[in-house]
């Protein structure tokens, strides 16, 4: 019998990994709302040709690593691999231009690409990211890479880098890909088979090659972007440089920096976790301006960036930051016996009401098989209630962090803990 386990590329939250992604979450949540977004929420499987259009039939995730099936209906249907392509859905399909000219969004949630599993990459993933439709302003690409540092530094994250770049608008970025073409030719024979395969076709991807020698043969004889833009699209970048110096964010200008879907123009940017190795960007974004005309939408700019929660946990552990995390609990109570634990119930039932964490034990354990689980969950008040305790209508609670104790009526255990717990109540 085949033992079951998690699919290759998936993984288990465990629960003594859970605090790491709540602590994100409620950190992004705070920042967001800071700036004013909105939660937007897609389903997780939707149309193929939602993806081939919008994310491009020739790049990697639409033709290697999507997860496509058919339905019983004979429709194909494809796992959600990225989230942008899915939230221009929403904003055309609910008329969101008709409630107000600017949406500022963001989104948390699982998505899918059959790709080789690694550190910081799986098969089933998690990304956190915004979206700013409506503005086709330089001060709206700022915002968002501003966002987005802010998040880091909001996690006490250090190792990181911001890469920026401009690939242009459509048809500087064709110019572009042309003359790239030229200059690579008399060198293309050096190239790998798969950047053989995507010199006719997306040739901008060569610039994510880790072959050493396409690496090399790019940086020899690749012409920079930035080079060959529109006077109106250096205008552009010339503008966000502007704004990212005014607030104090430093970056690093990377004509290599191109990004592998096919909807973006003009702005690109990355924020690279520089303790991460080879997979080391944490964050990845840009300006989208034809994306929702593109899916028949009305002809609308965006600009926005995706950032994956995986990678983000692993260069946090790399720095320590979940170290000092526990499970918060206010309270552990242990009844002697079925009686006491009946008399207690009500009591451990309001002070939950009120918003305080209590544990009660529920094994029947010894009185030092408790305080030693008390102990391992960072517990600050531990209480046994037996019948003395259940006659007076008091608790002696003794405080694990301070080693003390105290006796305390009932009704005065939840002042006890306002005055000691760090946490509010809610």
């Amino acid at each position: 019998m085949q033992k079951l386990r998690t699919i290759k590329g998936t993984h288990d939250i465990l629960p003594w990994e859970s605090h790491k992604w709540q602590k994100i979450e409620s950190v992004l949540r705070e920042v967001f709302a800071a700036y004013a977004y909105k939660e937007v929420r897609t389903p997780v499987f939707e149309y193929t040709a939602l993806f081939a259009r919008g994310v491009g039939e020739f790049s990697d995730i639409v033709s290697k690593e999507m997860y496509t099936f058919e339905d019983k209906g004979g429709e194909s249907l494809t796992l959600r691999p990225e989230l942008t392509a899915s939230v221009a859905r929403s904003f055309i399909q609910h008329n969101y231009q008709q409630e107000a000219p600017l949406h500022k969004l963001w989104y948390l949630g699982p998505l899918f690409r059959q790709e080789r599993p690694q550190a910081g990459r799986q098969r089933q993933f998690h990304q956190f990211g915004i979206e700013v439709i409506g503005s086709p302003h330089p001060e709206a690409d700022a915002e968002v890479i501003e966002l987005a540092c802010r998040v880091y530094r909001a996690l006490g994250l250090r190792n990181w880098e911001l890469h920026i770049n401009s690939i242009g608008s459509i048809e500087a970025r064709k110019n572009y890909m042309d003359i790239l073409r030229a200059a690579l030719e008399p060198h293309k024979d050096g190239l790998c088979d798969t950047c053989r395969e995507r010199f006719h076709g997306n040739i901008l991807r060569l610039f994510d090659c880790k072959n050493p020698e396409c690496g090399r043969i790019m940086k020899a004889h690749a012409p920079a972007i930035l080079d060959h833009l529109s006077p109106e699209d250096t205008e552009h970048f010339n503008a966000l440089r502007n704004y990212l110096d005014a607030v104090g964010i430093p970056y690093v200008i990377d004509p290599a920096l191109v990004r592998g879907l096919d909807y973006y123009t003009r702005t690109t940017f990355e924020i690279k976790g520089t303790a991460l190795g080879a997979q080391d960007a944490l964050c990845g974004g840009g300006r989208y301006d034809l994306l929702i005309r593109d899916l028949d939408g009305p002809d609308t700019p965006a600009v926005g960036f995706a950032a994956g929660m995986e990678r983000l946990i692993l260069a946090m552990d790399a720095e320590g930051l979940f170290e000092q995390e526990s499970d918060g609990l206010d309270l552990y109570i242990a009844p002697m016996d079925s009686r006491c634990l009946e008399k207690v119930l009500p009591l451990v039932t309001a002070l939950r009401e009120k918003g305080y964490r209590v544990q009660l034990e529920l094994l029947r354990r010894s009185v030092k098989a408790m305080l030693r689980d008390a102990n391992r969950q960072q517990v600050q008040w531990v209480a046994v209630v037996g019948e003395q305790e259940l006659e007076k209508r008091s608790m002696n609670l003794k405080n694990l962090r301070e080693n003390d104790q105290l006796e305390t009526a009932w009704d005065e255990i939840g002042a006890v803990l306002d005055r000691t717990s760090k946490r509010k109540p809610i």
